[in-house]
């Protein structure tokens, strides 16, 4: 079956104001399959939005190429463009003056839509699965961040594209049009085939929704891997010990690497039983430190804290000169996970 979506070697260097070279994104390889939720995470300046431009054909990579079903944006950039719908962050990718109904007709035409009833059944199916067809006629300037968003989604989907790119789609969003937009892009993939590549801070919902997750920092790939494999990978013996009392978190300092958090009036304590700490050691040192213990339970990793550990694995061989140091082929040192 072609991949989705095939990056090779792409990089993108800027120049700053004072005329340095900064390198947005470095020699990245990467493929998507079709018909998957495609998870797309990392810090802010990691270069997860800068390659879904060049992907979109908005920014021109330094080197590389990025293939949309098979075809070059570079060299093919119409047949490419008719592959993706996109709402990037940040960007305004609809027209504020015009209304809902008039956006969607307007970017259908763009995108070849020729058949008028086509057009407008498609936009109306749009508008009220988004739950703005009673809206349809007011100005989106006059919208809310969270209903310009949908409006903003509706217009990506409008031409019914079979790869979907959305950053931070969720973004100002209540959390019932939070679940409807999440509920649909599970849709999307599913049941309508589509392949979705989702870039989002929130990586409850990534964990939740993504069959594979790629992690990047500071340009460089750091994992790539199906979410399930990922959390297996780094599942360790991760314990909480539920202490009675929020006077507790004071004598956290008997528990070096665990983290102390408030839950109904007790402490709980989270962290990594390694091979020089067993449980029973664990509640020895409750005990000693005159803590009231209530329960100890194993406890899984999630999605959250593996991001955290990676980045902070990447950060650690950031050389003098701001770079991730490399091995010899090119790549960060000591932290790329592939699968």
């Amino acid at each position: 079956m072609k991949a989705a979506i095939e990056i090779e070697s792409l990089s993108k260097t800027f120049r700053s104001r004072g005329g340095n070279e900064i390198e947005a994104v470095s020699r990245l390889d990467l493929t998507v399959e079709p018909g998957q939720v495609f998870g797309f995470l990392g810090s802010n300046g990691a270069g997860k939005t800068t390659t879904l431009k060049m992907a979109c054909g908005l920014v021109m990579p330094t080197t590389g190429t990025v293939r949309l079903n098979g075809f070059d944006v570079g060299r093919q950039r119409g047949r490419a463009m008719r592959q993706i719908g996109a709402v990037l962050e940040g960007t305004r990718n609809v027209y504020w003056r015009m209304n809902a109904w008039q956006n969607l007709l307007y970017f259908g035409r763009i995108k070849g839509i020729s058949s008028s009833r086509s057009l407008k059944t498609r936009a109306e199916q749009l508008l009220r699965e988004l739950d703005l067809w009673e809206r349809r006629k007011d100005p989106v300037g006059e919208f809310s961040r969270g209903m310009q968003q949908k409006v903003a989604i509706a217009a990506a989907l409008i031409a019914d594209p079979p790869i979907v790119l959305l950053d931070e789609p969720v973004l100002g969003l209540d959390v019932q049009a939070s679940r409807t937009v999440q509920d649909w892009i599970v849709e999307l993939a599913k049941e309508r085939g589509k392949t979705v590549v989702l870039t989002t801070h929130q990586l409850d919902m990534a964990e939740n929704l993504c069959d594979r997750v790629a992690i990047m920092s500071r340009g460089r790939l750091l994992a790539h891997r199906p979410t399930g494999e990922l959390l297996d990978l780094f599942r360790r013996e991760f314990y909480q010990l539920r202490l009675r009392g929020v006077d507790a978190a004071e004598k956290g300092g008997a528990f070096p690497g665990f983290t102390a958090s408030q839950e109904n009036g007790h402490t709980v304590l989270s962290g990594e039983v390694g091979d020089d700490l067993s449980v029973f050691e664990l509640v020895e040192r409750a005990r000693l430190a005159g803590m009231d213990l209530i329960s100890v339970s194993p406890a899984e990793p999630n999605l959250e804290e593996i991001f955290v550990e990676l980045i902070e694995r990447a950060e650690e061989t950031v050389g003098q000169n701001g770079n991730l140091e490399r091995d010899g082929a090119g790549r960060p040192a000591g932290v790329e996970i592939r699968g």
